[in-house]
């Protein structure tokens, strides 16, 4: 057996139909298209989901709920995590989360209550929970919010 000798399987390569290049080629004319109709015209078929006039299945089917366009995201990093991480009286910002490759650093940031801390640490962030402040003060860290300029108003 030479390189030279191997093929590839029966039937697993296919030449390219090629249309509408004249009658001696057996697919000029019609160009496999058919006579008439909507399918053999030019700019041809219909957009996805088209039914042929029958009511299409997304307007059929009931609408639920709604998107809150105000809604903010948050990228969100619990204190037990943080805990693992961060050695005693360690200044943890954004930046920091993200130079570690805990956080991707393109929205909010929000730190929440999850894990048990035992650490002091300072901690700034755009956002804590209720609890996830109390619990960093309660261990002799520090929370900062950062606070935003009015934006749009």
């Amino acid at each position: 057996m030479n390189l030279s000798d191997l093929k590839p399987a029966n039937g697993s390569k296919h030449r390219r139909k090629i249309v509408g290049r004249g009658r001696g080629s057996g697919h000029g004319g019609s160009a496999t298209r058919g006579m008439k109709g909507q399918n053999s015209r030019s700019g041809r078929g219909t957009r996805p989901g088209f039914e042929g006039g029958q009511m299409p299945l997304m307007r059929r089917l009931p609408k639920r709920g709604f998107t809150n366009i105000f809604r903010k995201e948050y990228e969100i990093i619990n204190i037990g995590t943080l805990e693992k991480i961060f050695e005693p009286n360690t200044e943890i910002n954004k930046k920091i989360l993200k130079e570690s490759g805990l956080i991707d650093g393109k929205l909010p940031l929000k730190v929440l209550v999850e894990g048990e801390i035992k650490k002091p640490l300072k901690i700034t962030a755009d956002k804590f929970s209720k609890s996830a402040v109390e619990k960093i003060s309660a261990v002799g860290g520090k929370a900062i919010e950062t606070v935003k300029g009015s934006e749009g108003k």
